[in-house]
């Protein structure tokens, strides 16, 4: 509920002017009537002169009256005034020119001409108005117009110098206060332009935002199907080769007791691959790494390589081993691991070495064999028996910024290289 003591917004500058244009002329109108008719007797002014300038402030009144209802009520700064404001500067300025003519008192009404030159006229009649109103002021001053002696006349040279500098004072002040006006409507209107270009933009950003959002979800999924892809193949797949290996050796040996063992190592494989799988399924890292260093999981691993392949194998550490981040460490026996079964499968070697090197910033693993060898250059199609292989391996290297590199000829062997970065753990 509001009261009649409560606090109101102030007023705005143009607000105070508009309200000045509106009451400004009746105020100063009513002043200088009652001023001109209290000094009648001190302007010597006649009977005639007394009634044409109540005639003249009868005009003037109804003129304002007139503008009131009528008039142009554009905002003060504009570039061109109307045609309207035009004719009611011109007559007020014959009212208050003829007026004060009759009594130089009535300047305090002209005064008004002062205040409204800058937006009723052109700008280049701007300067010439104010002119008109440094001569009616100056006359008043002087004494009053036309001057009857000389030291009258002197005077009123004087005083229209002065005031003529006065307007143009004010008409720079007007000019430059116009300029500014207009500079500030054309930055609240590039601001208003920027505000609807920066909204489009953020709405913009949120399209594409979610559109983001969609991408990197899909991504995530296409990239832990590879990953489980590559986990069932390293884990599942080579432990079913064992397997089968194992039991294709019981099944063509009549010794009970090699096949007692090939039967034991089956199991034990299989117990393995179980668990292999479930660690994959649960994004946690090889079940060698439980307990071991790298280097020690990588010693035990060819050792159980070797025994099962029958392929005489050596590991070597070079370098000072340091504790290896999880990922790093999971990626590189992943690596080991496929190299070795991919000798296995397809090298025939009698010979294989893998030598695990810490190197400041990089850590390199690199298995070599002396089997049959192959073309690098020659793609190979991928199929249910050779199942990821090296694209595999480059893809797991990749995923920690590391690269792999095959070489090898056929006759001559294959050496695969993985280079990563060192990321210490913790």
């Amino acid at each position: 509920m509001t009261t009649a003591g409560a606090a109101r917004e102030p007023m705005s500058v143009e607000e105070r002017w508009a309200q000045f244009h509106r009451r400004g002329p009746y105020a100063l109108l009513a002043l200088s009537s009652v001023i001109s008719a209290l000094s009648v007797d001190a302007f010597g002014m006649s009977r005639t002169q007394v009634y044409l300038a109540g005639a003249l402030v009868a005009a003037a009144a109804a003129l304002q009256l007139c503008w009131d209802l009528t008039g142009d009520r554009r905002p003060l700064h504009r570039e061109e005034p109307s045609a309207a404001g035009l004719v009611y500067y011109g007559v007020r300025t014959v009212l208050a020119f003829v007026l004060t003519w009759l009594n130089p008192l009535f300047a305090i009404y002209a005064v008004l001409g002062y205040f409204d030159s800058g937006h009723l006229l052109p700008k280049r009649a701007v300067r010439a108005g104010l002119l008109v109103y440094a001569v009616i002021m100056a006359g008043s001053q002087s004494g009053g117009l036309p001057p009857e002696n000389v030291l009258q006349w002197v005077l009123f040279a004087g005083l229209l110098l002065l005031n003529g500098s006065l307007t143009l004072v004010f008409a720079h002040l007007e000019r430059r206060e116009s300029e500014v006006a207009a500079e500030r409507a054309a930055t609240i209107t590039q601001l208003e332009q920027a505000n609807a270009r920066l909204e489009r933009a953020l709405a913009e950003n949120a399209g594409l935002h979610a559109q983001l959002l969609v991408q990197a979800r899909e991504a995530g999924v296409a990239d832990e199907r590879r990953r489980l892809a590559a986990e069932i193949h390293d884990t599942i797949a080579q432990g079913l080769t064992g397997i089968i290996a194992q039991l294709q050796v019981v099944t063509a040996t009549s010794d009970p007791e090699l096949a007692r063992e090939h039967l034991t190592r089956a199991t034990a494989l299989a117990r393995h691959s179980l668990g292999e799988a479930r660690r994959s399924v649960q994004n946690l890292g090889p079940a060698a790494l439980d307990h071991d260093t790298l280097a020690e999981a990588l010693k035990k691993t060819v050792a159980d390589w070797a025994e099962r392949s029958g392929v005489d194998a050596r590991f070597t550490v070079t370098g000072t081993e340091e504790p290896l981040h999880d990922e790093v460490a999971a990626t590189l026996l992943r690596i080991a691991q496929e190299a070795l079964a991919n000798t296995a499968r397809h090298a025939g070697a009698r010979r294989a070495g893998v030598t695990l090197s810490y190197m400041g910033d990089e850590i390199t693993l690199d298995v070599r064999d002396d089997g049959r060898g192959f073309d690098p250059l020659v793609l190979r199609p991928r199929s249910g028996a050779n199942g990821f292989g090296l694209d595999g391996m480059r893809a797991r290297a990749e995923r920690i910024a590391g690269t792999v590199t095959v070489e090898s000829e056929e006759g001559g062997g294959t050496a695969v290289s993985a280079r990563v970065p060192l990321v210490r753990h913790g």
